[in-house]
């Protein structure tokens, strides 16, 4: 029983102890509250003087040299392979012949297609020659003329088949890779049988943020380098910028630069995109962490009357590293507050701290 009352006495002890200094802390807070409702403190804060200051948009971007054309060449016709004119490596022009299918079968519909058009042309004309006559009527006519001009189309296409059966390259490039070997057969499934590349151009396939690709425009000239020659200089052109972010809200650029010079870049080599720009005229900037949440708020506190936070409401332009452009709100000369905006509404009394 004494265990028992003396645990009731530390516990009422405790709890008073407690109690006091909650109500200690909390009127001591209010107390701070009332100075500051009172005016008599005032807010630390950061400030920046406005000023003109020039703005360089140059920059440069990394990417990947891709290939201007590359394509899996497949099969149109089935057949087995009879030669192959071509290696993996060998350059070759559009037109160019790489391999040959056993036209055998092709040759024998064409042949059969050439026969069934002589048949029709001849039944046409003995049609035609009755039709005069009175021994058939127009539409039997009608007939013999729409099987003549079927039994051509037909050849036409045996026709295409049998030129088909060699195997044309339809760019000028490299052969990067063969799939086939004489004596393999084809289908007309789509059988890969070459993979052609064309790097006599390439494209630098880059990402730029949204600030970087407001300034750029198809057209435009670019110097180029290669990480693995970067003593060689490279000119491009942007033939390509994409209308929609991707994923990461950066934006795709194109860059199409001809493969002249003294050493040859490969596809999937690494490159340096260098963007340059001609020099601005000093703009209206100001820290980015001026504004109050942020840049889009377009809100920022200035210093004014003796040392008062005035809230002022702006136009930004582009934001340049970190700094952004100010359109219309401010002047040049003014102070802006950068830090300490959390703690300001409208009037709020400041010491700026140097």
């Amino acid at each position: 029983m004494k265990k028992i009352i003396i645990a009731i006495l530390v516990i009422a002890v405790t709890g008073g102890v407690i109690a006091y200094v909650l109500t200690n802390n909390k009127k001591k807070n209010a107390e701070k509250t009332a100075i500051v409702a009172q005016g008599s403190g005032a807010v630390s804060v950061r400030t920046a003087s406005i000023k003109k200051e020039a703005v360089d948009l140059d920059f440069s971007v990394n990417g990947v040299f891709a290939a201007n054309q590359e394509l899996d060449f497949l099969s149109e016709n089935a057949g087995r392979v009879s030669k192959i004119f071509v290696d993996e490596g060998d350059r070759v022009s559009k037109g160019q012949v790489l391999a040959r299918i056993d036209a055998e079968i092709i040759n024998t519909d064409k042949e059969t297609a050439q026969a069934t058009l002589d048949n029709a042309i001849r039944d046409e004309a003995r049609y035609a020659s009755s039709f005069a006559t009175g021994g058939v009527t127009q539409q039997q006519l009608d007939q013999a003329k729409l099987a003549t001009r079927n039994a051509r189309l037909r050849l036409q296409s045996s026709a295409r088949r049998v030129s088909d059966a060699n195997i044309k390259s339809p760019i000028n490039g490299i052969v990067n890779k063969r799939y086939i070997e004489v004596g393999a057969f084809v289908n007309t499934q789509g059988t890969k049988m070459f993979e052609l590349v064309d790097v006599s151009k390439l494209k630098l396939k880059v990402n730029v943020n949204e600030n970087q690709v407001a300034n750029l425009k198809i057209g435009d000239a670019v110097q180029l380098k290669s990480n693995v020659f970067p003593a060689d200089d490279y000119t491009g052109k942007i033939t390509f910028i994409a209308a929609k972010a991707d994923a990461s809200l950066n934006f795709p650029v194109e860059i199409l630069v001809a493969n002249n010079g003294k050493h040859d870049i490969k596809a999937g080599m690494y490159g340096t995109a260098i963007f340059k720009f001609p020099k601005q005229a000093p703009l209206l900037t100001i820290p980015r962490g001026s504004f109050v949440g942020s840049v889009s708020s377009n809100q920022v506190f200035v210093l004014a009357d003796g040392n008062k936070a005035k809230l002022r409401k702006v136009i930004a332009g582009r934001i340049l590293g970190e700094n952004v452009e100010i359109i219309d709100g401010l002047q040049e000369g003014e102070t802006v507050i950068t830090s300490g905006q959390i703690n300001l509404v409208d009037g709020s009394a400041v010491t700026p701290v140097k």
